[in-house]
């Protein structure tokens, strides 16, 4: 059994509580003490393992989860609703409908994740499982298959996401979990740039022999990375219901649900990017290429913005600075008509994910423990969450989008009507609001957290109380350690924000 505590007094209070295998670092040799080069050169060598070995396999896996969920968007583009005859609202009900499953089997899964012996097996298997599912999305032939296959897909894929974030806090400190949260998400942002460009190029290449429609290749390549990708632990005392009966009684635990789905609901344009970028008027291609600068470019700042939280401890402003960027690219899209300004604003909405990287690192930050809350609460969190990417998908409606006008009389009497070009202005509008409320849910996180670490600085001076032993040794209880290793990680600790 292997247990990373770094030596600082700033202590994480994540710690790794997975049992090692036959060759990992702490049965080749002795643990060696605590404070002592030797531990901090063992410590250095476990995480370059984590970051060499793990890091990659995940971020692979993670890009195939998303190219998945969204790949729709780029068969939007190449005749799927054409092909199936699929009206606005069936393609709607189409892109939601995922979410049905995907949100709410997220909190169980995650229960279960921090339960069983064995996640790699468990997350291994969905993969496989969402892999074939996406095979079957390629060959649907009408709107009720289509919907089945999504429908069916929502449940393998709730497992990974909020799992790996779990997973992730339990082998990184607090100060090493921002960095390698944002490098996932990076490569989720890159499959956002070169996913629709990658099925243009795979599609060209297969002239020689080429289907009816190209949208089924699609999915068709997502299963095969999907397979190749997956053939290239410790038991808690504390139940999964328990944990989970924990997290709903936390009101901390509500507002960061509310606050990710009005997040989400303000970042939604993500699932209609191509057909954003349409809006400047050029032709497929050239927009399915317009759409790769910005998700590069917000890859890159999200990684430098996860390495700074690190290094600072901070949280609320590395997560609402880049939703304001995104409230500016509204502003910028909505005030001009300038082609050149309108992608400059598309560069300011792709950065804006920058900030949602942070959302479920600061929630392992503020639950650390016990490890069955933790789990209970990411999967909540995430899982409700993304009730905004259902309303998004109702959100950027065709009727608000690339070359519709709107039509409205100024002054009946006179009969004066004006015309205006929507291109999503509406859809805009309602995301800016979502992002304000984000905003000051965010700020009532912080001033929370502020408060509680007043309380702590309070308990420190009191540290031998009879009402504060009382609540340290339920602490331990909790966690199945003894009240002097509680009392050890309880000094120093204080919240992030």
């Amino acid at each position: 059994m292997a247990s990373y505590t770094p030596p600082s007094n700033d202590k994480a209070e994540i710690v790794m509580e997975e049992q090692a295998n036959s060759t990992a670092l702490a049965e080749e040799d002795p643990l060696p003490l605590e404070g002592t080069p030797e531990r901090l050169l063992a410590e250095r060598k476990l995480v370059r393992r984590l970051d060499t070995r793990v890091m990659p396999t995940i971020i692979l896996i993670y890009i195939m989860n998303y190219i998945d969920r969204n790949a729709i968007t780029t068969a939007r583009l190449k005749g799927l609703e054409q092909d199936l005859h699929l009206s606005d609202l069936q393609y709607n009900v189409v892109l939601s409908i995922l979410y049905v499953t995907y949100c709410p089997v997220q909190i169980p899964s995650n229960m279960m994740l921090n339960w069983i012996k064995r996640p790699s097996l468990y997350i291994g298997l969905c993969v496989v499982v969402w892999g074939l599912t996406s095979t079957m999305t390629g060959v649907t032939q009408s709107y009720g298959g289509i919907l089945a296959t999504r429908l069916c897909i929502g449940i393998p894929e709730s497992a990974f996401y909020p799992g790996t974030i779990y997973l992730l806090s339990r082998w990184y400190t607090k100060k090493e979990l921002a960095f390698r949260s944002a490098i996932l998400y990076a490569g989720l942002m890159m499959s956002n740039a070169f996913g629709p460009v990658g099925h243009r190029k795979y599609k060209e290449s297969l002239k020689a022999y080429q289907p009816p429609s190209s949208w089924p290749l699609v999915f068709l390549l997502i299963w095969r990375v999907n397979w190749v990708s997956v053939r290239g632990d410790g038991c808690f005392s504390l139940r999964p219901l328990k944990g989970f009966m924990m997290a709903i009684k936390d009101p901390k635990v509500w507002i960061f649900a509310i606050m990710n789905v009005a997040q989400l609901l303000g970042l939604s344009f993500v699932n209609f990017f191509p057909t954003l970028t349409a809006t400047l008027g050029f032709n497929t291609t050239i927009s399915l290429v317009l759409a790769a600068p910005p998700w590069i470019l917000g890859a890159i700042v999200c990684c430098l913005n996860a390495w700074h939280a690190d290094r600072t401890g901070e949280r609320f402003f590395h997560q609402t600075l880049w939703w304001w960027g995104v409230m500016l690219g509204f502003i910028i899209s909505l005030a001009t008509t300038n082609t050149a300004a309108r992608y400059v604003s598309m560069f300011l909405m792709a950065c804006g994910y920058a900030g949602f990287a942070m959302t479920l690192v600061w929630v392992s930050n503020i639950f650390p423990r016990p490890p069955a809350k933790r789990a209970a609460v990411i999967g909540f969190v995430n899982g409700i969450g993304n009730l905004g990417n259902l309303m998004g998908s109702y959100t950027w409606k065709a009727e608000w989008g690339p070359g519709v006008y709107a039509s409205y009389s100024l002054n009946k009497s006179k009969f004066i009507t004006l015309s205006s070009l929507l291109d999503y202005h509406p859809s805009m509008g309602i995301s800016f609001g979502s992002l304000a409320i984000a905003t000051v849910l965010s700020l009532v996180l912080r001033q929370w957290v502020i408060r509680d670490n007043k309380k702590l600085d309070e308990d420190e001076k009191l540290a031998f109380g009879e009402a504060n032993r009382a609540r340290v040794e339920e602490a331990a209880r909790l966690e199945g350690i003894t009240f002097d290793q509680a009392m050890q990680r309880r000094k120093g600790f204080r919240y992030l924000y």
